[in-house]
């Protein structure tokens, strides 16, 4: 079904030609991402703290995995929502009760006294935190013009770059040298200051549309997603059963086949399936891009992995090796803008799309052995297409999609990312599983990772080439590109 709606052609314009953000539309961007950077980086900072709030909690480190898994949980269920609220509300209201909610939580979350109270503010968080993106890109989306969408959605990518590169260093400080409650207690300023800039910048919503909250497809793409996500994410952890995490990844995906049939039959769905039928946006969110994203996101769960399991790095070195990697998606943006311009998304996202495979199956030759420079190298590539390829993804995405259907295209941009991140690390993990099953290895190998990288390198290469079948000047008019169309 899904496949047929992406089909059908949705046509477009070519008016304008793409100019630098305006100041108001390049602040707003600016105070959305500002908010985004808190998100992200309240994702991975608490990742160095769970074995100091075990021993304060007196529990198990590996208990502590549920503030974790309740977020990602609350993240999913509610994200559904995004659209609906954003346009029965308003984006700029929603966006700052998202901000307040997770400021506060930030709080709860800091004064916990023990598991139980953490992972209640812990769910908390994450319903906050689940609609921040979507309703912020929204609102970026609203103040920028079409010929400006390309640096706006820029400005938007950054926080998801720049936090995992500082982030675990600064959980580590926070943790060792002050306590691990000021990794929660951090956001109170930073979203103190987000709420102001929010209520100063973001223009005022001007228009509402009062429909029907959909509530049976809420619950039904809230138990899809939510069965997907802690399904995939416990089959790679190992925190339930195999059968049992086998059994929510079934009852997801049937769910899930129940939940596209309600929302494509009933006249006023929570999110707009319709939205599929425009070209570009499906290639992205719901094809092509979807899979190559998938792959792609499974390098920054392998990397660490393969350093340290495989060739018996140090976590320093295999931390700093990291880094790396992330400096090459955060130099890339200053020339991804003009590369698009010059060559368009189609030449952008095959030919990039091309050299992001050859670069991550390349990183599984790296190896202890490895010249440094050519490691070094290597990863910087890896990251710096990578990001591009990101950019690229999520601009062209909303290039076609008019202003009515924008809510329902984050929200349904927005599901797409969470499902790649976690598909990509269950891919990924049972790739490397599989191979050593192959091999009847006790533990895993330098060839396990070695297979792993060229199997994602491959299915990144041929979602790149599949993008060949767009139109050669799709999304021209936001990229400024411009070549002969075929008589």
């Amino acid at each position: 079904m899904l496949r047929y709606i992406a089909t059908v052609p949705v046509t477009h314009s070519h008016s304008s030609m793409p100019t630098p953000l305006s100041p108001h539309a390049r602040n707003v961007a600016l105070v959305v991402a500002a908010a985004l950077f808190m998100q992200f980086l309240d994702g991975v900072i608490i990742v160095t703290a769970l074995p100091r709030m075990a021993r304060d909690f007196g529990v198990e480190t590996l208990e502590m995995s549920l503030g974790v898994t309740i977020y990602m949980l609350a993240v999913a269920i509610c994200i559904p929502a995004a659209a609906w609220l954003s346009d029965r509300f308003g984006a700029r209201r929603v966006f700052l009760a998202a901000l307040a909610v997770f400021t506060l939580t930030s709080v709860a979350c800091g004064m916990a006294q023990d598991l139980g109270q953490f992972a209640i503010a812990r769910a908390l968080q994450g319903a906050g935190s689940s609609v921040l993106f979507p309703v912020g890109r929204i609102i970026v989306l609203r103040t920028a013009a079409k010929s400006e969408i390309v640096p706006a959605i820029g400005l938007t990518i950054w926080p998801a770059l720049f936090a995992p590169v500082i982030g675990p260093a600064l959980g580590g400080f926070i943790t060792e040298y002050i306590s691990w409650h000021w990794n929660f207690w951090i956001n109170i300023p930073l979203g103190i200051i987000g709420l102001v800039l929010v209520a100063m910048i973001v223009p005022r919503d001007v228009e509402l549309k009062h429909r029907p909250f959909d509530a049976p497809g809420f619950a039904l793409t809230g138990v899809t997603l939510g069965c997907l996500l802690y399904g995939f994410d416990a089959l790679v952890q190992g925190t339930l059963p195999t059968w049992v995490a086998a059994v929510l990844i079934v009852v997801g995906f049937v769910v899930g086949a129940a939940a596209v049939t309600w929302l494509l039959r009933i006249e006023h769905p929570l999110i707009d399936l319709r939205t599929l039928r425009i070209a570009t946006f499906a290639a992205t969110d719901a094809r092509a891009g979807a899979i190559l994203r998938t792959a792609i996101n499974a390098t920054p769960f392998l990397l660490p992995l393969m350093f340290q399991v495989a060739y018996g790095m140090d976590a320093l070195s295999s931390g700093a090796l990291v880094v790396i990697y992330f400096l090459g998606n955060l130099v890339i943006k200053a020339i991804t803008t003009p590369a698009l311009r010059r060559f368009g998304f189609r030449s952008v996202l095959t030919i990039n799309g091309v050299l992001a495979g050859v670069s991550v199956a390349a990183c599984g030759l790296l190896g202890p052995q490895t010249p440094y420079l050519l490691t070094v190298v290597v990863l910087f590539i890896a990251g710096a297409t990578r990001s591009m390829q990101f950019t690229a993804l999520a601009t062209l995405a909303f290039a076609d999609v008019d202003a009515d259907r924008r809510s329902s295209a984050t929200t349904i941009s927005s599901m797409s990312q969470q499902l790649s991140m976690v598909f990509g690390v269950a891919v990924a993990a049972g790739t490397l599983n599989l191979s050593q099953m192959w091999r009847g290895a006790p533990v895993l190998g330098v060839i396990d990772f070695q297979i792993t990288y060229i199997v994602m390198g491959a299915i990144i290469i041929a979602c790149a080439l599949q993008l060949l079948t767009l139109e050669r000047n799709a999304g021209a008019e936001v990229s400024g590109h411009r070549r002969p169309q075929a008589a």
